[in-house]
């Protein structure tokens, strides 16, 4: 602990962030919002510690120079600011940046045994053991409070993770409970699948993606959980408290005022 102290303050002490790019990258993330001093502080220093530890390669196409680096980082190291001092992010050191949306190799033997091959068009992907892969135009589009955010999505992932195969639970805490944590994720899935089985068109509180399996719904509720509270706390209030317990962040309440002030906008008018 001594030396993972030592190496931390002195990475932090040789690789300082500029404040001015830093006041940058936070003004133009709505989702960090409300953070007081001491917690952009502090996510300042994960910044600097995930951008030291995680190799971010690009493919043609996409530039990354110190802003566009930080806004990746700011996004990605957003749910682990209340965290205990642990290695959340272990098991992969590549980010792999990707121009477009890309395809993905994807194989599924059914219930009699058939095997189906296919190509998946996706703008991001976790691999166990592997890196993390992002579509660019998607990293861009995340920050907003809108309910999208890639970089959350697929970091949550890597959380998952961390009990082996995805499945949509997490290393819990100590102080929290997993048949309640089961209990609110089983019950809110099973009601979203049941809402698309009724009507496959439905206009879901959250993203249907999150109906495809357990590991999608953890990754998806956690991308509302920072970049749409509201809308998740209202749909699924279990499920957001658990996730309260887990991040130990409450975004609801830190972004009270920006989310006020979105839903005051008037619609805009699409009539001709």
């Amino acid at each position: 602990m001594f030396f993972r102290n030592w190496r931390r303050r002195r990475l932090l002490a040789r690789h300082p962030l500029d404040p001015q790019l830093w006041a940058a990258v936070c003004a133009e993330l709505p989702i960090l919002a409300g953070l007081d001093a001491a917690e952009r502080q502090r996510l300042a220093e994960l910044c600097v510690l995930f951008l030291h530890d995680k190799h971010l390669s690009s493919l043609p196409g996409v530039e990354l120079d110190d802003r566009a680096r930080l806004h990746l980082a700011a996004q990605a190291c957003l749910p682990l600011l209340n965290l205990p001092d642990l290695d959340w992010y272990q098991g992969f050191h590549q980010l792999l940046l990707y121009p477009d949306d890309f395809l993905s190799p994807q194989r599924h033997r059914d219930e009699a045994g058939v095997e189906h091959v296919w190509d998946d068009e996706r703008s991001g992907e976790a691999w166990q053991q592997g890196p993390v892969i992002l579509a660019w135009p998607g990293v861009q589009a995340s920050g907003s409070l809108d309910g999208y955010n890639l970089v959350i999505h697929e970091l949550a992932h890597k959380l998952d993770m961390l009990n082996g195969g995805a499945n949509g639970q997490p290393p819990l805490h100590s102080d929290m409970r997993g048949d309640a944590w089961a209990s609110a994720m089983q019950a809110a899935y099973d009601r979203l699948n049941a809402e698309l089985d009724r009507d496959p068109d439905a206009a879901t509180a959250i993203d249907p993606y999150a109906a495809e399996n357990p590991a999608e719904f953890f990754a998806v509720a956690s991308e509302y959980f920072f970049s749409a509270p509201d809308l998740l706390q209202d749909a699924f209030p279990a499920v957001y408290a658990q996730l309260g317990q887990f991040y130990r962040q409450d975004p609801r309440q830190r972004l009270a005022g920006p989310l006020q002030e979105l839903h005051a906008q008037p619609a805009a008018d699409h009539r001709p």
